[in-house]
């Protein structure tokens, strides 16, 4: 099977004015779409060729010299996630059992957040913020370029990209004003919860 591009979950300009429409030009048009495309050539004619991407990045993760193929799909993965991790008119506190279970973890969702934060504005270069269910519980953590919680067998409940191509077009250097506009009025703590089970 071939790799595919999935649809955004929402309009190019319904993130707007927190994400551009250009930004989600760029963004999901030519880096998103690049990682797939170049996923897609790297696994033709490979005993990869018909695998899911999720066996792609397992069965590339920590090989030297499957390292460019990993990436790829590692990011193709990542972004996907990421869209479904946004959403026009959220942000703000999660409810329910999710709520719950960030009290119980963090002690209150003001903590919570502040660790969100800190590990997306705080990861040197591109990557990833995360936050996962690991062995029972919710931790925050940070991932490099394409690493991703999968190959270390964490449930990824939502994420925010820290590549400079996810903000420089609206806030140039300003990472922090980035993060704060996710959280305080895109992240979608729905999908957060779907993914907690």
């Amino acid at each position: 099977m071939s790799i595919e591009l999935p649809a955004l979950p929402f309009g190019e300009s319904d993130l707007a004015p927190h994400i551009s429409a250009q930004t989600l030009s760029f963004h999901y048009g030519k880096h998103h779409k690049g990682y797939v495309d170049k996923t897609n050539k790297l696994i033709e004619g490979t005993d990869l060729a018909k695998a899911s991407l999720v066996d792609i990045i397992k069965a590339t993760h920590g090989q030297p010299d499957k390292k460019g193929l990993f990436n790829n799909a590692a990011q193709v993965w990542n972004h996907s996630f990421y869209w479904k991790s946004l959403h026009p008119n959220a942000g703000g506190q999660p409810t329910g059992m999710l709520l719950d279970r960030i009290q119980s973890d963090f002690g209150d969702f003001a903590s919570f957040k502040s660790a969100l934060a800190k590990a997306a504005v705080g990861q040197f270069g591109s990557g990833w913020a995360w936050v996962v269910l690991d062995r029972g519980q919710l931790k925050v953590e940070q991932t490099k370029d394409a690493d991703t919680p999968l190959t270390a067998g964490k449930t990824p409940l939502l994420t925010i990209d820290v590549w400079e191509h996810a903000y420089y077009l609206d806030y140039q250097n300003k990472r922090p004003a980035y993060v704060d506009a996710v959280l305080d009025k895109l992240v979608n703590w729905e999908f957060a919860a779907q993914n907690l089970g």
